[in-house]
């Protein structure tokens, strides 16, 4: 037994990312289907739903077109569905898995099970046992697949579910909804009630695979596999079972001890990132500024093999206080003719060609405006190219509005408006019988974007760059319509190509926050990173001295430990942040598809930014009002 396994209550594998991790996850099912074929035995699979398992369906839909993988064998029962909800509704698990599956193998129509969204209220109890007898009729489920929620649920087993629960309609944790409410036009349209396998029919599978990704499920992760077994966190429940894997990609594994603390599970490489990663974790637990930790703190909190590797805690400490320290400046595009070798930008050259890459049409106020406008006010030519139209966000209500006014516009001034008046007439028709599985027409789709659009002009105006820098991509892998999204596609990467080879920046800003619950924003990097990669191997020289560097978007900050360039706010810089985010009004008060987030996105900045200009305080640095973090990425 090694360390690792000392903490790790459950196997855990981990890949350098979500496709690799669902092939892993893929390949063991083709493998589990075949040995099934091959001796004429059916496989039961249980499957789940939402974003987690997304590209394990499209690498089983590859192995079924491209390596001949037949499902004719393969009998599968669904974990769970909203309640109720009709069957082709946009947000059904039901149509879910035939967009994503079930439509591009060769299953039989028959083998498909999913508990009944369209059930009457009075047949649900005996819908569900039906549900069970089918399962245990099929000779039980050899390989179920989960996810899991922010509080730990599987299925729709929330909090405080029994290990002895089976299938049946259950009430939804509010969490859960606000998690699930980015499918949604808003919180009040997401199902109160679900259909959902009990843990005792999960923990009765052969063998269970959960698979998480990304940076927000890496505190639960965390719980599930190193706490204690606990029904107010179904998923450590798990621990129950004698064949149960967690597979994760880097940033869900991020919280496990072996890469928040690997000290604390064997020989540690003491490089000066780790070095840094102690310490300030150190610090903050015990409440300490850095100068002020002792030997017996670094004892206290297993890393004294750093005291005898390094040496004195003074000495350590003030090697950590300066990395801290040096991370902070107000001059993001570096400082003029100033020799400063620890600073985190080139002084040369200045100015610098700037581009800021923003997902969505506000990403760049929401999430860098002070940096932003920092940059403009120190004479860089700031440049700001918008990746989508973001026009899915715009709530029905806002468009008639918007065009009531517009129509009220060409009235006033005598403008012809028989056209507008016409659109406004059917926009309205449109909207008032519209239904959940519809997605807004063309028409509709455009004026949303053309809301966004002038949002956008409208904040560039605010912090003063000129109208020939404010560039709006609309990539194509956006505009389907609906909250899921194409993969990113070639006239995606060739906009963004021919973008960076006009401007030829010097420095570039990109949305890092891969926790994006639409995963927008992991798209749009993975172009910008395609674009960039593909520029530095066709040697253009001008790409060599460009520095990028990765912000955070609305739903979390970098970890302290990481931040590489901390831009201070006063009181005043962060109000009129503040009324930069408040030019886009369609955001405002009553926000579509806006996570798991309920404050308003200014609200969520200034949090974030408060918050991280605390912990810089609270090792023992300077205090400012707020800060904007950043981390560079080495293309």
């Amino acid at each position: 037994m090694s360390m690792v396994d000392s903490f790790e209550k459950i196997p855990v594998n981990i890949y350098s990312d979500l496709k690799q991790g669902s092939r892993s996850v893929a390949r063991e099912i083709a493998d589990l289907i075949r040995s099934k074929q091959a001796k004429w035995e059916k496989c039961i699979l249980g499957l789940a739903t939402g974003s987690t398992p997304k590209s394990l369906y499209a690498e089983l839909v590859r192995l079924h077109k491209d390596e001949g993988l037949s499902f004719k064998n393969v009998i599968t029962f669904n974990l769970d569905e909203y309640y109720p909800i009709e069957k082709d509704a946009l947000q059904s698990y039901n149509r879910f898995m035939h967009v994503h599956l079930f439509d591009h193998v060769d299953i039989d129509p028959a083998n498909i099970h999913i508990p009944d969204g369209e059930a009457s209220k009075e047949n649900i109890k005996a819908h569900c046992l039906r549900y069970e007898q089918l399962i245990e009729d099929a000779g039980g489920i050899d390989l179920q697949i989960l996810g899991i929620g922010n509080n730990g649920h599987i299925g729709f087993n929330e909090p405080g579910s029994s290990i002895y629960s089976r299938t049946r309609l259950v009430t939804l944790d509010n969490s859960t909804r606000i998690a699930n409410a980015y499918e949604f036009a808003n919180i009040s349209q997401v199902p109160r009630l679900a259909i959902t396998m009990g843990i005792s029919t999960i923990l009765k599978a052969k063998r269970i695979v959960l698979m998480a990704w990304g940076p927000g499920k890496a505190p639960v992760v965390q719980k599930s596999v190193e706490g204690h077994v606990d029904e107010q966190i179904p998923a450590s429940l798990l621990q129950q079972h004698n064949d149960c894997t967690f597979v994760l990609d880097e940033m869900a594994a991020a919280e496990l001890t072996r890469f928040k603390s690997p000290w604390l599970t064997g020989d540690c490489e003491w490089t000066p990132a780790m070095i840094r990663k102690a310490v300030v974790n150190m610090a903050l637990k015990v409440n300490k500024p850095i100068l002020s930790l002792t030997n017996s703190d670094y004892r206290d909190n297993g890393i004294s093999d750093l005291l005898v590797e390094k040496g004195d805690a003074y000495e350590i400490n003030l090697q950590v206080y300066y990395m801290m320290r040096d991370t902070i400046t107000g001059w993001p595009g570096g400082k003029p003719n100033a020799s400063l070798p620890n600073h985190p930008e080139r002084s040369e050259p200045y100015p610098k060609r700037v581009i800021i890459f923003s997902p969505h049409p506000d990403d760049d106020i929401i999430s860098m405006g002070g940096t932003f406008q920092r940059l403009h006010d120190q004479g860089h030519d700031v440049h700001v190219a918008y990746q989508t139209s973001g026009n899915i966000a715009v709530t029905d209500e806002f468009v008639t509005r918007f065009m009531d006014f517009a129509v009220g516009f060409e009235d006033m001034f005598g403008v012809d408006s028989s056209k507008s008046t016409e659109i406004l007439q059917q926009a309205r028709a449109y909207l008032k019988k519209k239904k959940s599985n519809q997605i807004d027409t063309a028409d509709i789709r455009a004026i949303k974007g053309l809301i966004r659009r002038c949002e956008a002009k409208a904040t560039c105006r605010y912090v003063g760059i000129s109208d020939n820098n404010y560039h709006f991509q609309n990539l194509p892998f956006y505009e389907t319509g609906t909250i899921e999204k194409n993969p990113m596609g070639e006239a995606d990467v060739q906009l963004t190509v021919d973008l960076l080879r006009k401007l030829k920046p010097q420095q570039v800003f990109c949305a890092g926050d891969l926790a994006d619950p639409h995963g927008t924003h992991k798209v749009c990097l993975d172009i910008v990173f395609e674009a960039l990669r593909r520029i530095k191997n066709d040697g253009d020289e001008w790409v060599k001295d460009c520095w990028m560097w990765l912000y955070k978007g609305a739903w979390q900050e970098w970890d302290i430990s990481e931040i590489e360039m901390a831009i201070p706010m006063s009181p005043d810089q962060v109000m009129k942040k503040r009324y930069g985010i408040f030019i886009h009004q369609s955001q405002k008060d009553s926000v579509p598809f806006q996570g798991s987030d309920a404050r308003e996105f200014w609200q969520r900045a200034e949090d974030r930014n408060g918050n991280t200009a605390s912990l810089y305080a609270q090792l023992g640095l300077t205090k400012y009002a707020a800060m904007e973090a950043f981390v560079r990425w080495h293309y």
